[in-house]
């Protein structure tokens, strides 16, 4: 399917994101649609689902626009084969670092929530007697 173009709604529904989600990270710069039909609607490749992608998946990790910006760059730099490849591959060393943080950090906060679910059953259990 390379090289095919779909519009926002297929893409939105490809990525599992919504439109106007979509129409948020362009006006931020993170994803330029690759092309525009004679229509002007903005049209979408494989790639450009790779980049939303990407950013999806930093969202709840908290990472900010500005962090998602630079890492789509640094990914980018690195495909292209332009750039510093030490520093970039440092730099994605670093977002690498800060999303098995953040992951732990989830991971923590959902044992918490587990146990504080757990703990409501064995007081409903025990009151329902």
């Amino acid at each position: 399917m390379t090289g095919r173009h779909m519009q926002i709604g297929e893409a939105a529904e490809r990525v599992g994101l919504s439109i106007r989600t979509i129409r948020h990270y362009e006006e931020a710069g993170l994803i330029v649609p690759s092309a525009r039909s004679d229509g002007g609607f903005r049209l979408y490749t494989d790639p450009d689902l790779d980049r939303l992608r990407v950013v999806k998946r930093m969202k709840p990790l908290g990472f900010t626009l500005d962090e998602m910006r630079d890492l789509l760059h640094i990914l980018d730099e690195l495909t292209a084969g332009t750039g510093d490849r030490g520093a970039l591959i440092q730099r994605l060393a670093g977002y690498h670092e800060a999303a098995e943080t953040r992951v732990q950090a989830l991971r923590d906060q959902l044992a918490h929530a587990e146990g504080f679910a757990q703990q409501m059953r064995e007081h409903l259990d025990q009151h329902s007697r």
